[in-house]
């Protein structure tokens, strides 16, 4: 299997922008801080997390297409490149219009993490202090009830995404921060803390 090397050349290859990079980096820690808790293998989930948009940029597909665009076309090119199954069809699930339904523990988790980890930057870079390092959980619930705000994150996703771990919402933010946290240089998410 490529490893995580040959994962970020790839994602680097298809991908310019320095936000959707981290988007990824940061969907990556949130997935493999749960690998760890749950004792699952944490480099295939780590693959899967740190390749999920990598084809965005590229193939955007606002149309939702099931068979073109992304993350059709990224589960193509990872075939080719020899990334498991596991991998691909996780990577495949994350987006529903895909009708790949989720099943496996990867699956549900790569989904959980990935509206919530971009909702939880966009929370930390309002914030005085542009830190993930004083983000706390109530800020995060408050700022899902404002439609308003990151108004490109599905909330209903979010939900979703902590229904299929089956934990709390409260919990899953928790999670997610804690996991964030521990990368927040990497992130770009230290801010002046």
């Amino acid at each position: 299997m490529p490893t995580r090397y040959d994962a970020w050349k790839l994602l680097c290859e298809y991908t310019a922008s320095e936000s959707l990079r981290k988007h990824m980096l940061a969907v990556e820690a949130c997935v493999r801080a749960y690998a760890c808790k749950s004792g699952a293998d944490e480099e295939a989930w780590g693959l899967a997390a740190l390749l999920h948009d990598f084809d965005y940029e590229r193939w955007p597909n606002q149309e939702h297409s099931a068979e073109m665009g992304h993350p059709s076309e990224g589960a193509k090119i990872l075939r080719e490149m020899g990334y498991s199954e596991e991998i691909v069809r996780a990577i495949l699930s994350h987006a529903d219009y895909c009708n790949v339904p989720r099943q496996s523990a990867l699956e549900h988790t790569l989904f959980a993490c990935d509206e919530l980890a971009g909702f939880l930057t966009a929370c930390a870079y309002v914030r005085p202090s542009k830190s993930i390092l004083d983000l706390e959980v109530d800020s995060v619930k408050r700022r899902l009830k404002d439609k308003l705000f990151a108004k490109g994150v599905s909330r209903e996703d979010v939900r979703k995404g902590a229904e299929e771990l089956g934990v709390p919402l409260e919990e899953h933010i928790a999670f997610c921060i804690a996991a964030l946290r521990e990368h927040a240089d990497a992130l770009g998410l230290r801010g002046s803390l």
